[in-house]
């Protein structure tokens, strides 16, 4: 397990791309875990999200919210180093 979780829905327009493979070969400290729901209802339906050490992150595409995760990631580590 990483010292950095990111947590999908899913149901969330976010698993259109390869985001666990994506996340993880940039980010080998960080475990991308896929779940049924993370009971933010309706929420996965509106717009892309994640949860990034249970901060939500999101954004009006894949692509921006994708960016924005890897932000979130990279102040997470910031801690660590």
């Amino acid at each position: 397990m990483g010292i950095v979780v990111v947590e999908v829905c899913d149901g969330n327009a976010i698993t259109k791309i390869d985001i666990e493979g994506i996340i993880e070969s940039e980010f080998p400290e960080v475990a991308v875990l896929k779940n049924e729901c993370l009971a933010f209802c309706g929420l996965c339906r509106v717009r892309p999200f994640a949860l990034v050490n249970n901060r939500r992150i999101f954004g009006k595409t894949v692509e921006e919210c994708l960016d924005k995760i890897r932000a979130a990631i990279k102040e997470e580590l910031a801690v660590y180093q």
